[in-house]
């Protein structure tokens, strides 16, 4: 009996790997054959493997092929398949294909044909089922499209074919095709190939195809264009899918084009309800193009014709059509069913078309009222055919109808038929007068007049009686209509008929008038019109003449006035005639016109002094006549307005008599500016004497005042002055004082008293001294200033300081006063008041420094001493101003230094070293400048004027200065060994520029001994560059140094080079070590060798021992007989190379160790877990090796392997 088990068994401990797969399969455990092949890292010919399993159970094998797949085992698809489908095992392939192509990679794409090939040829429902998932994208879509073809899958080819023929054909087969997809389908399509493929269904199978093609065509007609479609079924004569077709668009669409092929499909089915219903309703179709077709057409139902014409006013095409063909009945339809407010262009046209009357007749009172009168009055008219409709206008006329025109009409019929017209034209009320009265022109212009007056039709009946000269009832007309504005038509300039209707007026119309308001109006009219002329001519006929509008006011008046505009000859006619005018008004009128005579007798006549006396004054302007009528009036009111009169013209002495005539002062400030105008101040004072008897104004007793001091009558003006008044005295003085009347205002600044003025009118009569007292007590700083001023002038200089003392003491006046000693030249005398004023009690800073600058300008040897005594009272930035102005450089520097402007102070001693330098001072400013240009620009001076002692100066600003700006200043200057003191001191800092420049100068000065201290302690410089300028240095300490350098810098082997040099051996030597470059140390050897230093060649082998290797060391060593001192190298080499050995064999022996521990483990793991097949447990390997667990089903096994490996891990078998 075989046992399988025991046979897994030993093929498992022999690692026979064949044969364990190969009992996995016998017991049909498949899933287990991938967890041993990877346990045990086995790759087997998986197409072999995959064949057997498929030959015992396919299901199986299709489990045991996705689990490979999906577990990482590198697998051949396509073989896979292979294998299946030499089975017969369709459905296993393709659930297998399914499940490992789901990711719809691109390189999958002929794995992907050939899964959709195999089900099309052998379960094509299969196949359209994946397709319909749309899980691949990348197979060869033409060549599945063809198999889908040949496979009854025609919707499934259309998806696949992108040539339009393919696609024409699959679309043949449209019985097998849902409608709804084919019309999806033409949504994938361009337009073009849309077109095509509908004209390819179309010519095939019409029938068939019909309906899907109007389908497609309803919904894509916006991106197809309704002109394409409809040119393609109109190609196929297809009247009923292009029915179907507009009809679904029409209420989308605004196109006449589409809405005139729905109306002619319609009419080609024969659907007469629907063409009826779209020309009544619709509104996009062209309806010329509409009518033109219904007319070919001929239905057999007028009525779409009929709808067309009416909405479209082709109402005269219409009647034509219709009466041309015999089709008289629906004439009447139209007019009396439809439409009867067409009736007149339907009458008008049977009428062109030579219709019976009688025809015309009856179909007009067919219609009764509801035809419009106006329009069918208009179409009879025009053909001269009025009378044709008589019947009916008297009918309406009957009914009570009031419309106009149809009493026009009647009124033109009974004026042709000379039927009591104008009884007619006055008794009737509803007719238009202006139409009928035009009517009438032509006929009877009498006639016209009555229908326009009628009517008031104004401009009209002006015109019609112009044109026929009816001149008298234009003037009763316009007379009685009482219209100013139809006067003022009439009454223009450029109305050729005005005079004879003017004539007209004032001789018939006007006089015949009785009522008072139609003079009025037309009165009214002439005046607006501007007539003068023709309203004195009316006025005349009515005033002047006996009427009973002769007394009348108004008129008179108005005669009078229009005179005074038009003719002015007859003014004074008419004033002496006429009595019932009013006086005032018309003479007040009459000034304003420069009537002034008439003016004058017009008050005279009304006894109107003042006016009269106005008249004489303003407008005659005769002075003589207007004194002679106020000396025969004698009335106050006339001599006031003489005397202002006169004062206005300038006789100043005459008004001022005319005033005192009068008793009247009210115009004694005029008076007083005349009289002061023109002098005459004797006369002035009798004046204002009267004046004061009645005004006490203060202005009065000023000019009083100023009267008598103009007369010099100083006496009375002492005498006024000292009684009571109320004059404004200063104001006198002041004004006394103006004009040079300096006795005059003397006495009056005294009896104010105003001493301020006194002194200073004092000072202009020459009186210094009573000058100096009145400004005393006047205390005055104005004051001192305007005497102080004259007394300068006049060489007093004693009073001149008294003043001048009083006047320093305030700051704002200090430089005038000075400047008014300077303009004079005064120098030493101001400077002299300056000196006074310094020991005034209320001295100021402003006397010490004008005093300073007086010094500055004309006094130069005390302006130092001054400065230092009184530097903390003065101003010091004015003081430095003029300082500066006079050039005093040691004070100005002083002042700068004293005023804490360091800056300056040094900018100043720089600027001007011979005056102002002082090096102990110089030092102490510019330690507290605060512009640290000036630094350099103070170290630039000193190299320049005072260069031994700048290393002083640079030990101040050594904190404060850029030491590379300071040595590039010494670098352009050329004196660097100069400031080496200054370097030394700024070393500390290891500043790159200040090591550079002074080990170039240690080079210089060959001091070796500081270089080499100096290149260790203070590393910031540039040490190739000192390297090379070292290199070429004449002494050896140098190049050593040089040596050292380039080794610092990493230059191993011009570091080397220098040293050999130099012959500094062990320089080269440790160079080379510290390079740990083994090319390096190799040449440095060869170049010992080379020059037979043997020695050189033992001490290179012990210092560069790491660099070297030995097999180069051994050859020159061979090569030059050199071994002994090659030996302690050699021997050094093999002890080294004996203890990695000794190590590597070490590691080995431990690693072999190590592998057999663990295949130990491995085997008596194995055993354990065999040992005993209903045993449940199991142990876990570190080495990550399977673990074995519960009992596997079947012979002798258990019940299988346990899911995890002793607790951890991943899933067993």
């Amino acid at each position: 009996m075989v046992d399988q088990n025991l046979a897994l068994s030993v093929y498992l401990r022999g690692q026979c790997s064949p044969k364990v797969i190969q009992m996995f399969m016998s017991k049909g455990q498949f899933d287990k054959i991938l967890v041993y092949c990877q346990k045990v890292n086995y790759t087997p010919d998986w197409g072999i493997l995959l064949t057997h399993m498929v030959r015992l159970n396919p299901g199986s094998a299709l489990e045991f092929a996705q689990k490979a797949a999906a577990g990482g085992i590198t697998l051949d698809y396509a073989v896979v398949t292979d294998v299946f489908m030499s089975h017969n095992c369709l459905q296993q392939a393709t659930s297998f294909l399914l499940d490992v192509l789901k990711g719809n990679k691109p390189e999958e794409g002929a794995l992907q044909t050939r899964l959709l090939e195999m089900n099309l040829m052998a379960m094509p429902q299969v196949a359209d089922a994946i397709m319909a998932n749309e899980m691949f994208t990348h197979y060869d879509k033409a060549r599945i499209g063809m198999l889908c073809e040949k496979a009854g899958l025609p919707a499934r080819a259309l998806q696949h074919y992108e040539n339009i023929d393919d696609i024409k054909r699959a679309l043949m087969r449209t019985e097998l095709m849902q409608p709804d997809f084919i019309v999806k389908f033409f949504g994938t399509q361009s337009v073009d190939n849309s077109i095509e493929c509908l004209n390819h269904m179309l010519r095939t199978n019409m029938r068939q195809n019909l309906q899907i093609v109007v389908q497609v065509a309803r919904e894509y007609s916006e991106q197809l264009t309704p002109a394409n479609l409809i040119k393609m079924f109109e190609t196929y004569n297809s009247w009923e899918g292009l029915f179907y077709y507009l009809g679904a668009i029409l209420l989308k669409s605004e196109d006449k084009e589409v809405h005139f092929k729905y109306i002619q499909a319609a009419a080609k089915i024969n659907n007469l309800q629907e063409v009826e219903r779209v020309t009544r309703e619709d509104t996009f179709f062209d309806p010329k193009e509409v009518a033109a077709f219904l007319k070919e057409a001929r239905l057999p139902d007028q009525r779409p014709l009929i709808n067309v014409c009416d909405r479209f006013d082709m109402v005269a095409d219409l009647t034509h059509f219709l009466y041309t063909n015999n089709m008289s009945k629906y004439i009447e339809l139209y007019v009396q069913k439809v439409n009867p407010m067409k009736c007149p262009q339907v009458a008008g046209q049977l009428l062109d078309d030579d219709c019976s009357e009688d025809f015309v007749r009856a179909l007009i009172l067919s219609v009764r009222a509801m035809a419009p009168a106006e329009q069918l009055v208009e179409e009879c008219e025009k053909r001269n055919r009025l009378k044709i409709i008589q019947p009916w206008l008297e009918q309406r006329q009957n009914e009570g109808v009031q419309e106009p025109a149809v009493h026009n009409a009647l009124m033109k019929i009974y004026i042709d038929m000379n039927n009591r017209p104008e009884e007619n034209l006055v008794q009737n009320m509803y007719y238009d007068s202006r139409v009928v009265g035009e009517y009438c022109e032509k006929r009877d212009p009498h006639l016209a007049f009555i229908a326009y007056k009628r009517g008031m039709c104004d401009k009209e009946l002006i015109d019609v009686c112009n044109r026929h000269g009816l001149f008298k009832q234009e003037a009763r007309y316009l007379v009685e209509r009482q219209d100013l504005d139809l006067w003022a038509t009439v009454l223009t300039e450029d109305n050729e008929h005005k005079r004879p209707l003017i004539d007209a007026v004032v001789g018939s119309a006007l006089p015949e008038t009785k009522n008072p308001d139609v003079v009025s109006t037309t009165v009214k009219a002439f005046m607006t019109a501007d007539l003068p002329n023709e309203l004195i001519e009316l006025l005349e006929k009515i005033v002047l003449q006996q009427s009973e509008f002769s007394d009348n006011r108004n008129l008179q008046n108005l005669l009078i006035l229009t005179a005074i505009k038009a003719d002015k000859t007859k003014v004074m006619d008419y004033i002496n005639r006429l009595s019932n005018y009013d006086m005032p008004d018309i003479a007040n009128i009459a000034v304003g016109s420069e009537l002034y005579e008439e003016a004058l007798v017009i008050f005279k006549k009304a006894n109107m002094q003042r006016e009269a006396a106005k008249v004489l004054i303003d407008y005659i302007a005769n002075m003589e006549r207007a004194t002679e009528f106020a000396a025969r009036v004698d009335q106050e009111e006339v001599w006031i307005m003489l005397g202002k009169a006169q004062l206005t013209h300038g006789m100043v002495q005459e008004s001022m008599k005319s005033f005192i005539k009068a008793n009247d002062a009210s115009s004694y400030t005029e008076v007083i500016s005349a009289a002061e105008a023109l002098g005459c101040w004797v006369e002035l004072t009798t004046f204002l004497v009267m004046c004061r008897k009645k005004v006490k104004e203060s202005h009065l007793d000023t000019s009083l005042i100023f009267a008598y001091a103009k007369g010099e009558q100083f006496a009375q003006m002492e005498e006024f002055i000292s009684a009571p008044n109320v004059a404004r005295i200063q104001d006198i003085a002041e004004r006394c004082f103006s004009e040079q009347m300096y006795e005059a205002a003397k006495i009056l600044f005294s009896s104010i008293p105003n001493f301020a003025r006194l002194a200073t009118c004092l000072t202009y009569m020459g009186q210094h001294q009573p000058a100096v007292d009145a400004a005393r007590k006047a205390n005055s700083t104005r004051t001192w200033k305007e005497v102080a001023a004259s007394c300068i002038a006049e060489k007093e200089f004693r009073l001149a300081q008294i003043c001048a003392l009083h006047i320093i003491v305030n700051p704002d006046e200090l430089e005038e006063l000075v400047s008014t000693y300077e303009r004079h030249g005064y120098f030493d005398e101001v400077i002299a008041v300056m000196e006074a004023g310094l020991g005034l009690e209320r001295a100021h800073m402003g006397i010490f420094t004008e005093l300073g600058i007086l010094y500055c300008k004309y006094k130069e040897n005390k302006l130092m001493e001054h400065i230092k005594l009184f530097w903390s009272r003065l101003n010091v930035r004015k003081m430095i101003k003029a300082c500066e102005e006079a050039a005093q450089w040691e004070c100005l520097t002083f002042l700068y230094v004293h005023y804490d402007e360091f800056d300056n102070a040094v900018l100043s001693m720089i600027a001007h070293p011979v005056e102002a330098f002082e090096h102990v001072k110089f030092k102490d400013t510019i330690a507290k400048v605060t512009n640290t240009e000036i630094y350099y620009k103070s170290i630039d001076f000193y190299l320049k004027q005072q260069p031994l002692m700048l290393n002083d100066l640079l030990g101040v600003l050594a904190s404060h200065v850029d030491h590379v700006r300071v040595i590039s200043l010494l670098k352009k200057a050329g004196h660097i060994a100069l400031a080496k003191p200054y370097l030394l001191s700024t070393q500390t800092a290891n500043v790159k520029e200040v090591n550079d420049v002074l080990y170039e100068l240690y080079v210089q000065e060959e001091d070796h001994e500081a270089l080499a201290e100096a290149v260790v302690q203070f590393t910031n410089f540039d040490a190739i560059e000192m390297a090379n300028l070292c290199e070429k240095h004449g002494l050896l300490q140098f190049r050593r140094i040089g040596a050292m350098l380039y080794k610092r810098a990493q230059k191993w082997q011009k570091s080397i080079a220098l040293s050999k040099q130099d012959k500094v051996w062990d320089e080269a030597i440790s160079t080379a070590a510290e390079s740990s470059d083994s090319a390096t140390a190799e040449d440095l050897l060869n170049f010992f060798v080379a020059e037979k230093l043997n020695a050189c060649f033992a001490a290179t082998l012990f210092t560069c021992y790491p660099l070297l290797r030995s097999d180069v060391v051994l050859e020159l060593a061979w090569r030059n007989n050199l071994q002994d001192f090659a030996m302690p190298f050699m021997i050094q080499t093999m002890r080294e190379m004996q203890l990695k050995l000794d190590k590597l064999v070490k590691i080995q022996e431990d690693k072999e160790k190590a592998e057999a521990d663990a295949k130990k483990a491995a085997q008596e793991a194995l055993a354990s877990g065999y040992s005993d097949p209903s045993m449940g447990g199991g142990y876990a390997d570190p080495n990550a090796m399977v673990m074995y667990g519960a009992p596997m089903p079947g012979a002798g096994m258990g019940g299988g392997m346990a899911p995890g490996y002793g607790g951890g891990g991943y899933g067993g078998y």
